[in-house]
């Protein structure tokens, strides 16, 4: 049977709004400060994949308190929240093939936190994305500086130690500063990242290759943070 032409035009039409529909981003971060400070600066700096297409950032953590911000209450959030915007997604006329299909990423690290494997399994199984590292965030900061291939047993300050000490580090936050608090750290600057993103990526990718257990606390280093950069917020670089 012939299609009719004003079905066909409308069906074209449905498709062409969902082209231009804005990709809803939701993330749920478990530090208060670094990673919103991140994601700010590079958006602001980034290169877009797809200039012409519209992402929308939703921060749900931004006012959450610090012991609300553990891995597995952070899925279970985000899980709920994940059902909710695939029930609207749909009703919209979206599929999951969709560029436009809204994402939702829980990003936090190993530090001491317990049931991570737990974490990840309750993700995976409601398609929530997850950008982890292992010990911390700072670990992908560093990459930023440097290659870093030995383990850190764990232990963040190791991390933000050496963070800390690389050259420039301090003078990004100003002139005369020459030493940098634990907690001044971890407001990032832009001059600490912009630039970096490509050298980080490839340090992160060759650590990352080396951990292929079904333990996610073993993987000591380990930061995939690039996956959310490129696949969430349409990035390239920045």
């Amino acid at each position: 049977m012939p299609r009719s032409k004003g079905r066909d035009s409308a069906h074209r039409q449905g498709k062409k709004a969902t082209a231009e529909r804005a990709r809803e981003v939701y993330v749920f971060a478990e530090g208060a400060v670094t990673e919103e400070l991140y994601i700010d600066i590079i958006r602001d700096h980034g290169t877009r994949a797809n200039p012409g297409r519209r992402v929308n950032f939703d921060c749900r953590t931004t006012h959450v308190a610090t012991k609300y911000r553990k891995p597995v209450i952070l899925v279970d959030e985000a899980v709920k929240l994940r059902r909710s915007v695939t029930r609207e997604a749909r009703r919209a006329g979206l599929t999951e093939d969709d560029w436009s299909w809204p994402q939702v990423w829980c990003l936090f690290d190993r530090d001491k936190h317990e049931q991570i494997p737990t974490a990840f399994a309750d993700a995976r199984a409601a398609g929530v994305h997850i950008a982890y590292s292992h010990p911390c965030f700072e670990l992908w900061r560093l990459l930023h500086y440097q290659n870093y291939t030995s383990t850190f047993g764990g232990v963040c300050n190791s991390a933000a130690d050496l963070l800390k000490g690389q050259p420039g580090f301090a003078k990004t936050y100003g002139p005369k500063v020459t030493k940098v608090s634990d907690q001044l750290a971890k407001s990032v600057r832009p001059d600490q990242v912009v630039g970096g993103y490509k050298k980080a990526r490839s340090f992160a990718k060759k650590l990352n290759a080396q951990h292929t257990g079904p333990d996610q606390t073993t993987w000591d280093p380990y930061t995939d943070v690039w996956r959310f950069v490129e696949d969430a917020l349409d990035l390239t670089g920045y």
